[in-house]
């Protein structure tokens, strides 16, 4: 029997990593943002005026608002694609399913500036999709339309966060029991209802999960808007991290940093809430 100080020193072991590397981290964000920059010097003042900056700047809070709906095309886009594939999956058998998931889970092993410039050359002037457009007629000759705008970026996003999305929805397909859909099935059910009745609500967790992992990972990210976006590919991301490198105000940026920290947690809180009512 593991006595109370045994259990209590494992414990701390267990949460040390966590408050190091997480609470730690987000509690200085915190702090900061209440600082405010003298000179070339932060001051640590108690003061608001970085959040009335941020939310008193309507270029700065259109950015914001114009990154969330971004975010939310890229769920969208991410969960339209990436359900039909992981249900195409989930409906082949044993060992080619789990060959089409390692193909489409590869991604996610390839390094994230890999990803971008593969997409950049796809994109592209010379690109092959451009070249496809070409060939085939439809543009007469290559088009910069696919690069350095929010389009762009968008498309990037999509492809590239497409494997978080699959994964989740592929696992909850796949804890689905087939008696299930048998019963449904022999009851007289055509494919059509058994999806809607049963397999679309019992996969609604993942779905949520795989949609929730896009759209986290699209609103903090600020490298696909500067590598493919170009100037006019402005996302919150983008501008915490000038703040953080050219401005030289971290205060500021911490600011921001955590208005985009409130609300990933609030949209995970509510989507959570809404995945565990599907469970129950």
């Amino acid at each position: 029997m593991t006595s109370l100080p045994a259990r209590f020193g494992i414990f701390a072991l267990v949460a040390a990593g966590p408050l190091l590397f997480v609470v730690a981290p987000i509690g200085a964000f915190l702090v900061m943002s209440f600082s405010r920059v003298e000179g070339h010097a932060i001051v640590s003042d108690l003061t608001l005026d970085n959040y009335a900056a941020f939310f008193g700047n309507w270029i700065y809070f259109k950015t914001f608002l114009l990154t969330l709906w971004l975010c939310a095309e890229v769920t969208l886009i991410g969960v339209a694609l990436g359900y039909p594939i992981a249900w195409f999956i989930w409906r082949r058998r044993a060992r080619t399913r789990h060959l089409l998931l390692l193909l489409f889970v590869l991604p996610l092993f390839m390094s994230y500036i890999v990803k971008i410039y593969t997409m950049r050359s796809i994109l592209g002037l010379n690109g092959f999709l451009n070249q496809i457009l070409v060939g085939t007629g439809i543009l007469p000759k290559p088009s910069l339309v696919f690069l350095y705008n929010q389009g762009s970026i968008l498309i990037t996003m999509a492809v590239i966060f497409l494997p978080f999305v699959i994964l989740p929805i592929f696992l909850s397909l796949e804890r689905i029991p087939r008696s299930l859909v048998q019963a449904s099935a022999d009851l007289g059910a055509g494919a059509g209802t058994t999806f809607r009745h049963v397999i679309l609500p019992l996969s609604l967790p993942g779905t949520i999960a795989g949609g929730l992992f896009a759209f986290v990972l699209a609103l903090g990210d600020f490298i696909t808007p500067q590598m493919v976006g170009g100037p006019s590919g402005f996302t919150i991301g983008r501008v915490i991290w000038s703040q953080f490198g050219l401005a030289y105000n971290w205060p500021f940026g911490a600011a921001m940093g955590v208005v985009l920290f409130v609300v990933a947690l609030a949209i995970i809180v509510v989507a959570g809430s809404v995945a565990s009512r599907q469970r129950v």
